[in-house]
């Protein structure tokens, strides 16, 4: 039987173009927002054309202790050069955790399949 989690790629996002970038603190204290922003392309940009382009990005946050991630944010871009406009493959999110976690963020290209990375939150 095959598995979706198969199928995720990830790497280093400073050679890989693909690999979704996650920008959000390390530690934070208890009851403060974190502000996070996912890109993809920092270090080699995207392509971002019609015939190649990323088409979501959505974020979880997995809680220590909790058996599953939790959808945080999902960002769909559906501009990809009709009338010359392009949708760049960058959100940003706010939430307040109650506990340290994992970051996760995966991402969708067209023509490449699905990407994922993840980071630590400490909460303090």
């Amino acid at each position: 039987m095959k598995s979706l989690g198969n199928l995720y790629q990830s790497g280093d996002w400073k050679g890989e173009k693909h690999v979704p970038v996650i920008n959000a603190p390390e530690k934070v204290n208890l009851g403060d927002l974190v502000d996070v922003k996912v890109s993809i392309g920092d270090e080699i940009p995207h392509p971002n054309t019609f015939e190649h382009y990323i088409s979501w990005i959505k974020v979880y946050f997995q809680p220590e202790g909790h058996k599953f991630p939790i959808e945080v944010g999902s960002f769909n871009f559906t501009a990809h050069g009709e009338s010359g406009l392009l949708t760049e493959p960058s959100a940003a999110l706010q939430f307040k955790p109650q506990k340290s976690g994992t970051l996760y963020a995966v991402s969708y290209c067209n023509i490449h399949g699905l990407w994922e990375n993840s980071v630590e939150l400490a909460v303090e």
